[in-house]
């Protein structure tokens, strides 16, 4: 089981799963946000392995030359991943991803993966942080998604969302995490619903997954339930679960590249939840 003290894992080629898809061509863009680190940049690994170019978008723009980096090492070409910072909160950068993207090529897959996570009671939690959240996580998907529409629907293409079992079922002192997590997926089946075929969507729902988002929210949880950090990982984090592991970034990364391949046609506003028998199991 993961220490706090343990770093993600760093994604190795053969931790990627490849799919034979006749769309999986560098003339394809995948639009991958939060591509800095975790799942975002597992996601934008791994559709470049699959062939596909991506752009790499997140504010960290340390974080996008370590993906890029990362690419390389793990042997694909340096033009694979086109790292673009923005912010998700800003509207104008917000369309600047979607100009960036058209520019690349036929923007073809939209991954919505950027998060982040602040850890308080509803009766204190702070109105900055639960808007950023807002901001970040939900408006950002929603705009980016109008921003691609046309592109997205002609090329008969395909938006991913990441949620989370947060969006099936809620934990205390995450409020802003939770109602975003459930708002994305509504954006997923409306998707579905407005794509009217020519537009696939669906969601990622997981439990715990080794990224730093989930490191890094240890120390928090731990204070607030009075309780230390192993008691959060063995009994918050996995003590509903079935499997005594988290995922690791990679594995989410290969839901993303399954949701987008030939092999999930008839994915449409559905949900992938792959949480260890977490939400859906009871002793």
């Amino acid at each position: 089981m993961m220490s706090p003290e343990v770093s993600p894992p760093e994604l190795a080629r053969e931790d990627v799963h490849t799919i034979d898809d006749e769309r999986f061509v560098r003339d394809r863009v995948a639009v991958v946000t939060g591509a800095a680190s975790g799942i975002g940049r597992a996601t934008a690994l791994a559709a470049a392995v699959n062939g596909l170019s991506v752009l790499a978008t997140d504010v960290d723009e340390e974080g996008l030359a370590a993906t890029v980096e990362r690419a390389e090492a793990i042997g694909e070409p340096a033009d694979a991943i086109e790292p673009f910072a923005a912010d998700l909160q800003d509207e104008v950068e917000i369309e600047a991803i979607a100009d960036a993207a058209r520019d690349l090529g036929d923007v073809t897959f939209l991954a919505n993966v950027a998060g982040l996570q602040h850890v308080a009671p509803i009766g204190e939690f702070p109105t900055p942080a639960y808007d950023r959240i807002q901001n970040v996580m939900l408006r950002a998907p929603i705009l980016l998604t109008r921003e691609l529409w046309d592109a997205l629907e002609e090329n008969d293409g395909c938006v991913g969302n990441m949620a989370s079992v947060h969006g099936h079922y809620v934990t205390s002192d995450k409020v802003a995490y939770n109602v975003v997590k459930f708002g994305i997926r509504g954006l997923t089946q409306s998707i579905a619903a407005e794509g009217d075929g020519d537009l696939r969507s669906f969601s990622v729902s997981t439990g715990y997954v080794e990224t730093p988002l989930v490191t890094n929210q240890l120390a928090d949880t731990a204070e607030q339930r009075g309780i230390s950090v192993d008691e959060v990982i063995e009994d918050v984090m996995l003590g509903q679960a079935r499997s005594k592991e988290m995922m690791t970034p990679a594995e989410v990364g290969n839901l993303f590249v399954l949701g987008f391949s030939h092999l999930a046609q008839h994915l449409n506003g559905g949900d992938l939840l792959f949480d260890g028998g977490m939400t859906l199991t009871y002793e």
